[in-house]
């Protein structure tokens, strides 16, 4: 058999036919991970808040923990020099939590050890996360990506009750 008019040895097909079908498993794999695990693409906006204006801007010119249904809350915070707004957001204890973050300055991270949140916040970009804690405790709130001489001492704690 001849592939694209060249008569290939039996030893390469065999190889040829391993890597489509290898090809092939990778992108069924990658398919339904990505449907049937909801993990879609940004749907194409962006929300962004000039970084000057951050502080003088609704919702992050009261950053905190509010209510947006049963056992669900949004926290807006604000990573800026050196710490979060608010420092301790507090909620129950199986509530799902909507973050919702940007910065004024420079560069932040928001990771929860133990979680799968892990944000990367822009200066004037709002970043969104969403998460259930379900076991009540204090989780650290630390700033993964480097901000400047004062990066090692940012952070935060989440208290779930």
């Amino acid at each position: 058999m001849a592939v694209l008019g060249i008569d290939l040895p039996r030893y390469e097909k065999i190889w040829l036919w391993f890597g489509v079908i290898t090809l092939i498993i990778f992108l069924l794999v990658t398919g339904i991970m990505a449907f049937a695990m909801n993990l879609h693409p940004a749907a194409g906006h962006e929300r962004t808040v000039a970084p000057e204006q951050v502080l003088s801007t609704a919702p992050f010119d009261k950053p905190g923990v509010y209510p947006v249904g049963d056992k669900e809350y949004q926290v807006v915070m604000v990573a800026q020099a050196f710490n979060f707004l608010p420092a301790a957001p507090t909620v129950p204890a199986g509530s799902t939590v909507h973050f919702r973050v940007t910065s004024p300055d420079v560069i932040h991270g928001v990771a929860i050890p133990g979680t799968n949140v892990n944000m990367m916040v822009l200066p004037g970009h709002v970043t969104e996360f969403t998460y259930t804690f379900k076991k009540p405790g204090e989780y650290l709130l630390l700033c993964n990506e480097y901000c400047g001489i004062g990066h090692q001492v940012m952070m935060a704690k989440m208290v779930v009750q």
